[in-house]
């Protein structure tokens, strides 16, 4: 027995196909953007060929897990949908096939390509997050330092703020220029004024060589053991030159920094790093938490013991023979012992205050690294999943438009694309910042694409039309009056000839209604309000009248004469209940009656239904004259 059939190698064939190609193309969507994320650190830095490729590829590794379910969602939406269009799935479900038997060959393949995106998430991602935040950081701090700007404090050089006021970008000179050095640390820190100065690279490319011109130099030569309370006599060394020279290092090679700066990523861990990492952030909150409590305790019993080791005995004798109150205690102290316990005290307050405030925001700060660790960790399971889920969310939804090509489908998977995605990054900021649990967050967006999926895949398996723009237009069309033209056009092949004779009967039988109508009925008139919502019935002399000029115009859209045609056209079509009451549904006109704003509304909109029908009446009586001749021309 063949378990893989002609027809499962049709499907998952034409799936295939699509699904490369919107593969490529949504890598290459989500690295433009990347790279125009990026692209002011790359342009103009003097970057080999070789680092551009390393660039790309490290990117391009890690747009991967985010480019495979769009390309899914766009695959399938577009697969279904041009088997739609082209009746294809029309004829698998005439032979007995269902929507889920034709989803199977395309389902045994995403469910494979979801744990591979999980693996590649898990295992290559990681690595290459790694290697791509070591190579922009590497070109930043490189290039840092030939890019000065004008007007501001630039920090690019380590222990060193440089202002510019004008530079002069062919030449290199640098004009009005202020240096802040902080090498020697912040004590003996050094100002360098200088009307013009230039900045270059050794030939070693170890060193800036700061040339500088007409400037004055000050250095703080303030030493370790003086006070703070000296500060107005602290002695400073001024320097003024017209010709100087400074050395100061800097590596200006591309050299790459050191991975361990870049292991505290997130997104740089498998799973089983994560988890390791965030047991081990978890104890160390638990230890420096039971740390302040035990220096907390330490504290207390160390000035209790200072207190019993100084005033026990005395203690002892005044409180042995009698309790005494807090409040008589403090009747009895002086104002001096009473202003200095409350210094005391106030102190050590602040003291304690100031050390809790330092210590929680410390807590917060491994709090929320872990929740990003956690975020990260949620990540990898979601975004696999979505390969599966937005297979049922494509798939039933291009059976449903029966819309094939790059354009409907392109424009529908891309909007559902980025509502999941401002769902999932929403849930995502929440949760890093703690706003909500982070499992919620994380899962939510795939909370909300499960229902969805089942229930297009459900409306598209009973050939529900959910999503039928002609349903839509006229329900439309009928909630706001608007009018229904006819549209008839001459058949090229004609099986069976209209029966001018019988029409010309019918013709005289639909004017003479129409004009007895006019007369019986003062459709002028604005309607009853009670009658209209609290006794509804129906116009039997409409509905005839309507059906008589359909039965008509469906045998005289068989003519071969264009003229008949055209005053054909000109009937208008009667809408036989629009007039009468405003649903069908006796219930429904209770409770639109009974609400007033809303009844006033249907009440207007009924009595301007009854003005168009009059109107149209007319028309009717005009048309038929007009027909009569053409129809005898006919005979």
């Amino acid at each position: 027995m063949r378990y893989i059939k002609r027809l499962d190698t049709f499907i998952l064939g034409k799936f295939l196909q699509l699904f490369v190609g919107a593969f490529f193309i949504c890598l290459f969507v989500f690295m433009m953007q990347f790279t125009w994320r990026w692209i002011n650190e790359l342009v103009g830095k003097g970057l080999t060929f070789d680092i551009f490729l390393q660039f790309f590829y490290y990117a391009g590794i890690t747009l991967v897990p985010l480019s495979l379910p769009l390309a899914v969602l766009l695959a399938a939406l577009i697969t279904f949908g041009n088997m739609g269009e082209n009746l294809e799935l029309l004829s698998m479900k005439a032979a007995g096939v269902p929507l889920i038997r034709v989803m199977m060959p395309i389902l045994f393949f995403v469910i494979p390509l979801t744990g591979i995106s999980f693996h590649f998430q898990n295992t290559i991602s990681p690595n290459a997050q790694k290697s791509l935040r070591l190579l922009l950081s590497s070109i930043y701090i490189s290039q840092s330092a030939l890019e000065i700007p004008e007007g501001v404090f630039y920090s690019g050089v380590r222990n060193m703020n440089i202002f510019v006021e004008k530079k002069d970008v062919e030449t290199g000179m640098l004009y009005h220029t202020i240096i802040y050095k902080t090498d020697q640390g912040f004590d003996r820190a050094q100002i360098v004024l200088a009307d013009s100065a230039k900045i270059e690279v050794t030939a070693d490319k170890q060193h800036l060589r700061l040339t500088l011109w007409s400037g004055e130099q000050f250095q703080n030569l303030k030493s370790d053991n003086m006070s703070v309370f000296d500060s107005k006599s602290v002695p400073y060394d001024r320097e003024t030159f017209s010709y100087k020279q400074v050395l100061v290092e800097f590596d200006s090679n591309f050299t790459q920094l050191n991975e361990d700066q870049i292991r505290s990523m997130p997104s740089a861990k498998n799973l089983s790093e994560i988890t390791h990492d965030v047991d081990s952030m978890s104890k160390a909150i638990d230890a420096e938490a039971l740390q302040f409590f035990q220096d907390i305790t330490t504290r207390q019993a160390s000035a209790l013991r200072a207190l019993t080791a100084k005033d026990s005995a005395a203690i002892v004798r005044r409180f042995a023979a009698k309790p005494v109150s807090f409040d008589s205690l403090v009747a009895q102290a002086s104002s001096q012992q009473l202003f200095h316990a409350r210094q005391q005290a106030s102190a050590q307050l602040q003291s304690l205050s100031a050390e809790y405030e330092w210590r929680s925001e410390g807590i917060k700060q491994q709090e929320h690294d872990i929740r990003r660790h956690w975020i990260e960790w949620h990540l990898k399971f979601a975004q696999s999943l979505a390969c599966l889920l937005f297979l049922f969310v494509g798939a039933p939804l291009g059976a449903i438009i029966r819309r094939g090509g790059l354009g409907m489908p392109t424009v529908i998977s891309v909007g559902i694309f980025i509502v999941y995605y401002i769902i999932n990054t929403s849930g995502m900021k929440m949760a890093r910042d703690g706003n909500i649990n982070v499992a919620l967050g994380m899962w939510i967006s795939t909370f909300i694409l499960i229902p969805a999926g089942a229930y297009l895949t459900i409306m598209a398996n009973r050939d529900s039309t959910v999503f039928n723009i002609d349903a839509y237009a006229a329900f439309f069309r009928s909630l706001l009056g608007l009018r229904t033209k006819r549209h008839i056009f001459r058949k090229e092949v004609i099986i069976t000839p209209p029966d001018y004779a019988l029409d010309l009967e019918r013709l005289a039988e639909i004017r003479s209604a129409a004009q007895q109508y006019q007369q019986n009925n003062s459709l002028w008139l604005a309607p009853n309000y009670f009658q209209l919502f609290f006794k509804r019935r129906d116009d039997e002399a409409m509905v005839e009248l309507s059906e008589q000029i359909e039965t008509m115009v469906a045998d005289l859209a068989n003519t071969t004469d264009y003229h008949l045609l055209q005053c054909l056209n000109e009937l208008p079509v009667i809408g036989a209940h629009d007039h009468t009451t405003p649903f069908t549904h006796r219930r429904y006109n209770y409770v639109c009656g009974a609400v007033f704003p809303i009844g006033l509304l249907m009440w207007s909109r009924i009595w301007r239904f009854r003005l168009r029908l009059l109107k149209d009446l007319k028309q009717i009586v005009k048309t038929c004259d007009q027909l009569e001749p053409q129809i005898r021309q006919n005979l």
